[in-house]
């Protein structure tokens, strides 16, 4: 069975000028305020112009390719080329099966569903769809960002992207998983000092998952803490939450406070990261494989 990987990614405006439709595009078309794009446009300023998620992204998807010798084609939730475009492409080539594979690792019903969601739309009954949901405690995983922790004499802050807090009341396993991928690193990293925050939250009205990355700062300096190193084990790769929410904004707070911040080296497109990737995708289908014959 010819089987093909859509490898899927939030996406990222490439220019300025494409940031209002990016925004409108993550708002479901609902018009955008004018000072929140001038606001959102300030950060991308800051960061040197745009986001390096769409390069990084491609970067990735080669190296998958190469360790795995089956066609990768990436789908992009909020930018081009689209999830439905990558699906359609990996029809194209012949694909029988494909395996949708998000570039994060925990998931949860709003995150990876929607992912989920949107290539299952597209693929629809032209080929089987194997879909990985969650690779949280993915053992290559866990040992490449415990390789970036190790050694450390700091306070290790893992943050990840918060969601709206009314997940939990559904059951969603979200905040579960990631305080789990914390405690394995932490575990295979030797790390004893650590804790979680959530970073990144949006503006929606409602209550979002904390603590919150700044406030936890604040914990932290009020306890005596001098140093922290913010392992960001919700994200895989460079872009705007890395950039700009940690890099320039945590920073800054760290800064005020005295605190001496550092983060680990995003994965990216690492050689041994791609081959975790591919170790996973390999995996999942020989599970697969064992389920369908009885």
């Amino acid at each position: 069975m010819k089987t093909a990987v859509v490898l899927m990614a939030y996406g990222s405006p490439t220019r300025p000028e494409d940031i209002p439709a990016y925004f409108e595009d993550i708002r479901g078309g609902r018009p955008v305020r004018p000072e929140a794009v001038a606001e959102l446009t300030e950060h991308y300023r800051r960061i040197g112009g745009s986001s390096p998620l769409n390069e990084i992204t491609e970067r990735q998807r080669a190296a998958l390719e190469h360790e795995l010798a089956a066609p990768v084609y990436v789908g992009m939730k909020h930018w081009t080329p689209r999830i439905s475009e990558a699906a359609d492409q990996a029809l194209d080539g012949g694909a029988q099966r494909i395996v949708g594979l998000v570039l994060a690792p925990h998931y949860s019903s709003i995150s990876i569903g929607g992912y989920r969601d949107r290539l299952s739309e597209a693929v629809g009954d032209r080929a089987e769809l194997v879909m990985i949901e969650s690779w949280h405690d993915h053992r290559p995983f866990i040992d490449l960002v415990a390789g970036r922790v190790r050694g450390t004499d700091a306070h290790v802050v893992f943050t990840a992207h918060s969601l709206p807090e009314r997940i939990l009341a559904e059951g969603d396993p979200y905040k579960d998983q990631l305080l789990e991928t914390s405690r394995l690193v932490a575990e295979q990293a030797g790390v004893e000092t650590w804790s979680f925050a959530f970073q990144s939250e949006s503006p929606t009205g409602e209550p979002w998952l904390g603590p919150d990355i700044l406030d936890e700062l604040d914990r932290l300096h009020a306890e005596g803490v001098r140093k922290v190193l913010v392992a960001p084990v919700g994200f895989v790769s460079d872009h705007l939450e890395i950039l700009w929410d940690i890099d320039v904004e945590a920073r800054e707070k760290a800064a005020d406070l005295g605190l001496d911040l550092d983060r680990i080296e995003s994965l990216n497109d690492a050689p041994e990261f791609a081959r975790a990737l591919a170790l996973l995708v390999e995996q999942v289908l020989n599970e697969s494989a064992r389920i369908e014959v009885p």
